[in-house]
């Protein structure tokens, strides 16, 4: 899993190099997808879900008010933009998963304060994700940091387990009471993903059957980050060093 999860994040630093106003959706997709079979991996995502309405592409591409699932396409980013980009990958049998929000040159403060506290409120999350505890602490532990900041904390979509399967039990929701849900164990591995929305937390799907928008208009930032649960702390397998050694920021430090 560490491997596959290590490989999401390389993909992601390919795709950030990439990443300017005038390029397509499309091309950046293009750009994982070749870059995944080109170090043997598999796209998750690609033909996941419904026989009938399957996933088209490599990569989720989600533009501002889209929350997350947007489909790759023909739109050209925009100078001020915020792109949230999720990817997955198939290999040696095991899937990494990984999300991460870029901003295309520049944008706003209270754009970047509401990135800022989505990764912030990401790794909060993570700090209770050791054995003993339960799945409520991570979840009011991203809930409290984002809702204390004026922030709407998605409830339609939710963190997962990882595995051998793209998607796996238990749901981790960004919002809940400590205390609450499943016990924690050494061992389990999650996907750990706060959704948070600028204004308000009701979402909309649009007719494609996938894309996820904030209901209000307002913009959104997606992180994930795949970990192992362990006593005393738990292990990040993912990490966004590769990506911010191209964006050249951290963004929890990016307003700080």
């Amino acid at each position: 899993m560490r491997e596959s999860a290590q490989l999401v994040c390389r993909t992601h630093a390919e795709v950030a190099k990439k990443i300017r106003p005038g390029i397509t959706t499309a091309e950046l997709d293009r750009v994982a997808d070749e870059f995944i079979k080109k170090h043997d991996g598999k796209p998750s995502f690609k033909g996941y879900g419904p026989k009938n309405n399957p996933f088209p592409a490599t990569l989720c591409i989600s533009v501002n008010e889209q929350v997350v699932h947007g489909f790759p396409g023909s739109y050209k980013l925009q100078a001020g933009d915020i792109v949230s980009i999720d990817c997955g990958i198939h290999k040696n049998g095991y899937h990494g998963d990984v999300a991460y929000t870029y901003v295309v040159e520049e944008c706003s403060d209270e754009v970047l304060q509401l990135l800022r506290t989505t990764v912030q409120s990401l790794y909060d999350g993570i700090n209770e994700a050791v054995h003993g505890n339960k799945i409520g602490d991570i979840s009011h532990a991203i809930q409290s940091r984002c809702e204390n900041n004026g922030y709407g904390v998605v409830r339609d979509l939710v963190g997962h387990g990882l595995g051998k399967s793209l998607h796996e039990n238990p749901s981790v929701p960004n919002y809940g009471k400590k205390g609450r849900g499943e016990r924690l164990r050494s061992g389990m591995t999650l996907a750990v993903e706060p959704m948070i929305s600028m204004g308000d937390y009701h979402v909309d799907t649009l007719d494609d059957g996938w894309t996820v928008v904030t209901a209000d208009g307002s913009p959104a930032a997606h992180y994930e980050h795949d970990i192992v649960v362990r006593e005393g702390e738990a292990e990040i397998l993912s990490s966004f060093e590769y990506i911010e050694e191209i964006t050249k920021i951290s963004i929890d430090k990016v307003t700080a």
